[in-house]
C-alpha cells in the first residue's frame, strides 16, 4: 500500500471518530501540516470529507453515500446461512429465514429439522403473515400506517382454533411483537406446531428478514419452544451484526420481560 494511501485511509479512520482540525491530523500522523492539507483537498474534492468554517474536518457525503451502497449490496441469505445452520445444528429443529417482498412474507431459506418430523415450508413460497411468527414480525416493523392498512386487507383464513381472525386483534398482536422484540406461533398456522420468529436487521437498523424456529410439540411444548428463544435472539443478533447494525443493547435483551403468554 502506498503512503498517500495509507495516511488517507488513517485520516478517513480518524475522522470517522471524531472531527479534526487540520494541526490535529498533522500530530496525530506525525507528518506535515501541507502532506495532509493536500490529502485533505484530495478527498473534499471527492466529497470524501468536508470542512466548516472552523477548519475544522469531517466525514463527507461522498463517504456516506458509499456506505450505504456496501450495506445494499450485502446479500441477507447468504450472510445469514452459516448462523442458520449453527442454530440449526445446536437446536436440530426447522430453521426459517424470510423477507417482506410485494406484501408477502416468504421463505427464502430454510433447514430441516433433524428429526424425521418435516414442516410443510418451502423456500420460495409465501408465509401468511396474520398467523405465522415470520409474518408477524416482518409486518410489525412497517410503520403503523401500512400495518392498518395491511390489516384491512387481510382474508384471515382459520387454519387453527388459534388462528388470529380479525384485523383488530391482528394490529394488537403486532403491538406486542414491537414492544417484546419478538413474535409467536402458538398452534396458529399448523396445529400441534409452535414458533418464534425474530427481526434481522441491517446497518441503518431497519428490518430486512426474519429468523424462526419451528418445532411440533410432539417433540417440544409450547414452554420449552420459548426457553429456546436467547438462542434464536442471538442468532439474530450476530446476523445483524454481520449486516453492520450496531445496536445499543444486545438484540437477545428482552428488557426483563417474560416472554409474552396465551396464543400468539
Amino acid at each position: 500500500m502506498s503512503q498517500s494511501l495509507s495516511r488517507a485511509l488513517t485520516i478517513l479512520g480518524l475522522l470517522g471518530d471524531d472531527g479534526r482540525s487540520l494541526d490535529q491530523l498533522a500530530t496525530e500522523l506525525d507528518v506535515h501540516k501541507t502532506t495532509v492539507l493536500r490529502l485533505l483537498r484530495t478527498m473534499e474534492a471527492d466529497r470524501f470529507v468536508q470542512h466548516d468554517a472552523g477548519h475544522r474536518y469531517v466525514l463527507g457525503s461522498r463517504f456516506f453515500e458509499l456506505a450505504n451502497r456496501a450495506l445494499e449490496q450485502r446479500d441477507v441469505r447468504t450472510i445469514a446461512r452459516p448462523h442458520l445452520a449453527a442454530l440449526n445444528a445446536s437446536t436440530g429443529q426447522t430453521i426459517h429465514l424470510a423477507t417482506y417482498e410485494a406484501g408477502e412474507a416468504v421463505y427464502i431459506d430454510k433447514f430441516d429439522a433433524k428429526q424425521s418430523v418435516r414442516m410443510y415450508s418451502r423456500i420460495g413460497r409465501p408465509a401468511p403473515l396474520h398467523c405465522t411468527a415470520v409474518g408477524k414480525v416482518l409486518v410489525s416493523a412497517r410503520p403503523r400506517l401500512e400495518q392498518v392498512e395491511i390489516a384491512g386487507k387481510l382474508a384471515y383464513p382459520r387454519f387453527t382454533d388459534n388462528t388470529i381472525t380479525t384485523a383488530e386483534q391482528y394490529l394488537t398482536e403486532l403491538e406486542v411483537v414491537a414492544a417484546q422484540g419478538y413474535a409467536e406461533d402458538h398452534e396458529e398456522h399448523e396445529s400441534f406446531v409452535n414458533c418464534v420468529g425474530v427481526p434481522i436487521r441491517n446497518g441503518t437498523g431497519d428490518t430486512v428478514a426474519a429468523v424462526s424456529m419451528s418445532v411440533p410439540d410432539m417433540l417440544l411444548d409450547h414452554a420449552q419452544v420459548l426457553s429456546t428463544l436467547p438462542q434464536v435472539l442471538d442468532t439474530a443478533a450476530a446476523i445483524s451484526a454481520d449486516l453492520g447494525w450496531k445496536p445499543n443493547e444486545p438484540l437477545s435483551s428482552t428488557d426483563g420481560r417474560a416472554p409474552s403468554k396465551g396464543n400468539r
